[in-house]
C-alpha cells in the first residue's frame, strides 16, 4: 500500500506515470487528488442529453450553466441556508400532498410521521444544475448533512422519503439477520417508487438520482437501487448495511454501470460484514466501487468534514457521459469496468486522520469487453485503453486479467490494448483454431499484426505453444513463472523452441528464485534459447515463490515489451 501525503502545491497527487496523466482530471478533491469516474453512459443516451432539458448535456462541464430553480407548492422553510418543501404520503394511496412543517424544524430537524403517513422533503438550490440533479436519502434527516449541503451549491436538489420499515429488530439476533428485519419491506419499496414519479414526473427532477446512506439508510438505497437499476446515477454509502435480497442483485447494479463510493471507519463493526464483502462482490461483477476508510474511526462520525471528495464524486456521476463500444465488439457484448485494487494511504488533515483509499476514483479505470469471435466456443475478452497507442499494439494472453496485473496496467496506460484468448470448455486446453480466428479477427479490425505473447504459469506454455505455431506473428513473449507445458500442443513447448529463436522473437521471463518451475522451466528455457541463438532475459525475484506473480517494478518489463512490439 503507498502511502502518500497531499500536503503539496493545489493539493493534487500526480499521477503514477505520464500515460495516465489523463486520469487525472475533472476533480481534485481537498487532500486526495480524486481522479473522474471514467465516462458511464451509452450513446444512445447521449444523443438524448442534448434534446431532453432534465439531463446534462455532454459539454456541460464541471457545474454547467446554472438555470432558474424548480418551483414546489406549500409553504417553505429554511434548511441550512436553502428553501425547505415539506410533504406527506398517505401510506394507503400513496398521494403525495405539502404539508406545513412544526414550528421547532427550522434548525433541520425532522419531526416524527403520523400514523398512517410518511414525511417527505425536498430541498431547493438557489439555481438549478442543467438536468436537474438530485440527491436522494433515506433515514437520519440531517446527520452529517454537509455532503448534501455542498450539492446544494453546486445546483443539486436534496430529497428524502422517511421509511415504512419491518417490525424493529431484536438485539438478540445476529448481525445478518437484525439487518435483514431491519430492512425494507415490499411495501416501503413501493412507496420509494411514488416518491421517485412524484418528483421526476410531476416537478422535472432526472430521471437518475445519487444516493446517500448512512448506517442503516445503506440497507434502504441498496434495497431499492438494486431493484431499480436504471434509475440510478451513483451512489454514496457511508458505513453502510444491506439485506440479503440486495446483496442477490448487486450484479444486476453492476451490469448497469453504477459508481459506488463506499466512506467507511476502520473500527467500524459493520466493515468486515458488510462494506467490504459489498466491495469484493461488485468488483467480481465489474462494477466500479470505490473505498475510502478512515483511520481509527469507528461507525461514527459518518461522512467526512470536509465534503468535496464526496460531493465530487456524486457530481461525476451525474454528468458523466459514456464513449460508444469500439467497432471491433459488434452489437451483442458484456461491458464491466476494470482496474487496480491498490491501496494509497493518504494524509487528510482536514480529518486529522489518514485514509485508505482505493478504486477507480484513486486509479485508472478502463472498459473490458466480452465478446463472441464467429467460430470459437467461448468468449475473447478486451480491455480498452483510453487512446490507443499509434499502430494499435496488443497484448494476446491466456487467462483472466486479474487486478494486481501490473504490467498489463502500465501497458493499458500507454495504449495498448490486453486481449485474452477464448479457451473452449470441452477440451483439456485452448485450441490452436480458436485463437487463429481471434488473432484473425482482431487484426482484422486493424490490430497490429505482430501482438505481445503474454502468460503466467500453465498459461504461458499455452501462449507459447500458439508463438511456436505462429512466429512470423510474435513481436516478443513474456512470461510469469511460466509452465512450459501444453496440453494439446503438438509437441511441448520446451522442446521447440527453435522457431521463435530463428524468428529473432525476443523473451523475458519474471521468476521467483523458490518457484517450482524455476530450474526446470524458466532455467531451462534460458540455456536452451541461448544456444539456439535467440535473445532472452530473465528477470529474478529472490527469495519469492511462484506468487505473486507481477515483478515488483514493471518499468523494465513495459519498456521491453514496448520496445519489441515498436521494432516489430
Amino acid at each position: 500500500m503507498k502511502q502518500i501525503s497531499d500536503q503539496q502545491s493545489n493539493n493534487v497527487v500526480k499521477p503514477l506515470s505520464p500515460g495516465r496523466r489523463t486520469f487525472v482530471k475533472g476533480i481534485a478533491a481537498m487532500g486526495a487528488g480524486v481522479a473522474a469516474f471514467p465516462l458511464l453512459t451509452t450513446t444512445a443516451e447521449a444523443k438524448a442529453l442534448v434534446v431532453d432539458s432534465r439531463f446534462p448535456s455532454e459539454s456541460s462541464g464541471a457545474v454547467g450553466a446554472l438555470q432558474v430553480p424548480l418551483t414546489f407548492q406549500g409553504d417553505k422553510i429554511d434548511w441550512h441556508g436553502f428553501d425547505r418543501y415539506d410533504f406527506v404520503m398517505d401510506m394507503q394511496n400513496q398521494a403525495i400532498t405539502p404539508f406545513k412543517a412544526p414550528a421547532g424544524e427550522e434548525s433541520g430537524s425532522l419531526g416524527n410521521s403520523a400514523p398512517g403517513q410518511l414525511r417527505c422533503v425536498v430541498v431547493v438550490p438557489k439555481q438549478s444544475a442543467p438536468g436537474n440533479p438530485w440527491s436522494w436519502r433515506g433515514v437520519y434527516w440531517n446527520h452529517q448533512p454537509q455532503a448534501e449541503v455542498e450539492l446544494l451549491k453546486r445546483g443539486f436538489h436534496v430529497a428524502y422519503i422517511s421509511v415504512d420499515p419491518k417490525p424493529r429488530a431484536a438485539m438478540e439476533l445476529a448481525m445478518d439477520e437484525r439487518m435483514d428485519e431491519l430492512g425494507m419491506s415490499p411495501r416501503a419499496l413501493s412507496e420509494w417508487d411514488a416518491w421517485y414519479a412524484f418528483l421526476t414526473n410531476q416537478y422535472g427532477l432526472s430521471k437518475k438520482p445519487v444516493f446517500v446512506g448512512m448506517s442503516r439508510g445503506g440497507i434502504f438505497e441498496y434495497s431499492w437501487c438494486t431493484a431499480n437499476p436504471s434509475k440510478v446515477s451513483g451512489i454514496y454509502a457511508d458505513n453502510p448495511a444491506m439485506e440479503r435480497p440486495a446483496f442477490q442483485r448487486l450484479r444486476t447494479l453492476a451490469r448497469a454501470d453504477v459508481p459506488i463510493l463506499q466512506v467507511c471507519g476502520t473500527l467500524d463493526p459493520l466493515l468486515g460484514t458488510y462494506a467490504s464483502a459489498i466491495e469484493a462482490i461488485y468488483q467480481q461483477f465489474g462494477g466500479r466501487v470505490s473505498m475510502m476508510i478512515k483511520e481509527g474511526y469507528a461507525h461514527h462520525p459518518h461522512s467526512l468534514r470536509n465534503p468535496k471528495p464526496i460531493a465530487d464524486f456524486i457530481e461525476q456521476s451525474v454528468q458523466a457521459v459514456r464513449v460508444p463500444a469500439p467497432a471491433f465488439v459488434g452489437d451483442n457484448f458484456v461491458r464491466t469496468a476494470y482496474y487496480s485494487v491498490e491501496s494509497f494511504y493518504r494524509d487528510y488533515p482536514d480529518e486529522d486522520t489518514y485514509i485508505t483509499c482505493r478504486g477507480p476514483l484513486f486509479s485508472p479505470c478502463y472498459d473490458r469487453y466480452e465478446f463472441s469471435v464467429r467460430g470459437t466456443p467461448t468468449s475473447t475478452a478486451v480491455i480498452v485503453p483510453s487512446t490507443a497507442a499509434a499502430g494499435i499494439p496488443w497484448v494476446y494472453r491466456a487467462g483472466f486479467v486479474f487486478r494486481d496485473a501490473k504490467v498489463d496496467q502500465e501497458l493499458l496506460a500507454r495504449g495498448f490494448h490486453i486481449v485474452t484468448a477464448p479457451v473452449t470448455t470441452n477440451a483439456d486446453g485452448p485450441l490452436v483454431k480458436d485463437w487463429d480466428l481471434a488473432y484473425e479477427y482482431m487484426i482484422g479490425h486493424g490490430f497490429s499484426k505482430k501482438p505481445v505473447i503474454e502468460g503466467a504459469g500453465g498459461g504461458a506454455g499455452e501462449m507459447y505453444a500458439w508463438a511456436i505455431e505462429n512466429p512470423d506473428k510474435v513481436s516478443c513473449v513474456y512470461a510469469e513463472n511460466p509452465h512450459m507445458r501444453s496440453a494439446l500442443a503438438k509437441s511441448q513447448p520446451l522442446d521447440n523452441l527453435a522457431p521463435l529463436a530463428k524468428a529473432n522473437v525476443p523473451l523475458l521471463h519474471v521468476c521467483g528464485t523458490l518457484d517450482p518451475w524455476f530450474e526446470d522451466n524458466t532455467l531451462e528455457v534460458e540455456k536452451r534459447y541461448k544456444q539456439l541463438g535467440g535473445k532472452i532475459q530473465v528477470i529474478f525475484k529472490k527469495g519469492v515463490g511462484h506468487t505473486p506473480l507481477a515483478p515488483d517494478d514493471p518499468a523494465p518489463v513495459v519498456d521491453f515489451i514496448v520496445r519489441a512490439a515498436m521494432q516489430s
